[in-house]
């Protein structure tokens, strides 16, 4: 930990001026603090990369899950030619890529009905279930699962969602997949407070309508599931700003709710944590959510040296309805899944910081 810090202190000594303003408050100190954790070696974390997607961006709001022990990453956008704030323009892909063993090469096998992001990502025992999502003029309420068979790729469709909506949260818990909150159109100001239930053992009936989280209406929460019960943490609700668009209200609050018990409040996060990587793995007892961004940065000048999002582990012991920090990560993505695979938490790729994506694919060691 010394050298750590000591590396850090040294880098943060060949800061500029301008940077150094930037990084006054704590928030910043911190932000640039982890950002100059990810230069020291690979083995210094519980992480390492395996082969990076065939795309030199990247993708976020991407799909991403497992069939038959393949590694499916499929859809997703980008800024292929330039930043936004350059005028760049968004673009949305189709693309489904395979990796078949940690140690290979990824290849492209097949493509999604349309270029699709932003929707939810949820692994179940036959396939990696898409959910949602959208483009830059429409969402989707179209649901299908991703399925490797005999070594090419299925679609299959499940029951529509009942809404379209893109930026939501979802997970299975037992047999039962939960979808919450989104927005149902691209320029909502607004986020939906819809709570809805689809149980895997009886796709006849269709999606139900849960009681609604007693928290605001939100985006891009992470949610988790054990024992039956699901759990949301953090996200950000939607208002309407001064110059008509929608802005976000940063959330901190956690809920948990049962079929039995319907919803409970739980503790506050210690911090904001928005389009984590979800749903949220579990390890050692304990909930993790992976870095996550805490809106401090919203405003950030210049915006090609946003130091990146927060990459400090938070912890949640659903026992003891606390929190505490579980280490520190090696990178910072959101808007992106987190899958397991091969027993392992893997985090394919997402945004980096403000218009910028990753390549690259992330698990732990052990």
């Amino acid at each position: 930990m010394v050298s750590f810090m000591a590396a850090a202190l040294i880098k943060l000594s060949s800061l500029s001026a301008a940077d150094g303003i930037a990084c006054l408050s704590m928030t910043r100190w911190w932000m640039a603090f982890c950002l100059f954790f990810r230069t020291l070696r690979a083995d210094d974390s519980n992480w390492q990369t395996l082969t990076a997607l065939p795309d030199k961006e990247g993708f976020a709001g991407g799909f991403a899950g497992v069939s038959q022990n393949v590694l499916l990453v499929a859809g997703g956008a980008n800024f292929p030619d330039k930043m936004p704030w350059e005028g760049g323009t968004k673009v949305w892909y189709d693309a489904v890529f395979a990796l078949r063993d940690p140690k290979g090469d990824w290849e492209k096998v097949g493509k999604l009905p349309k270029p699709n992001g932003y929707g939810v990502s949820l692994t179940d025992e036959h396939g990696l279930i898409c959910l949602g999502g959208g483009d830059s003029s429409e969402n989707f309420k179209e649901v299908f699962r991703l399925e490797w068979v005999n070594g090419r790729l299925d679609v299959r469709l499940l029951p529509s969602l009942p809404k379209s909506s893109a930026l939501m949260s979802g997970v299975i818990s037992g047999r039962k997949l939960y979808i919450l909150g989104g927005i149902e159109k691209p320029t909502d100001a607004l986020a939906l407070a819809d709570f809805w239930l689809l149980d895997l053992d009886r796709l006849d009936q269709g999606w139900q309508s849960m009681p609604p989280c007693p928290g605001k209406p939100r985006i891009l929460a992470t949610l988790g599931a054990i024992n039956d019960a699901v759990f949301v943490f953090s996200g950000a609700a939607l208002m309407l700003g001064p110059d008509g668009k929608a802005k976000r209200d940063w959330l901190k609050d956690g809920w948990k709710f049962t079929i039995a018990e319907g919803w409970q409040q739980l503790a506050d996060l210690p911090r904001v944590s928005v389009a984590a990587p979800s749903p949220a793995p579990i390890r050692e007892g304990r909930f993790l959510v992976l870095g996550g961004d805490d809106g401090s940065l919203v405003h950030f000048e210049p915006p090609n040296k946003h130091p990146g999002f927060p990459c400090d582990v938070l912890a949640y012991d659903w026992k003891n309805d606390s929190w505490g920090v579980h280490g520190i990560l090696p990178f910072s993505l959101v808007t992106t899944p987190c899958v397991q695979w091969h027993e392992r938490i893997l985090i394919p790729g997402g945004e980096a910081r403000p218009g910028k994506r990753s390549p690259h694919i992330w698990w732990t060691i052990k």
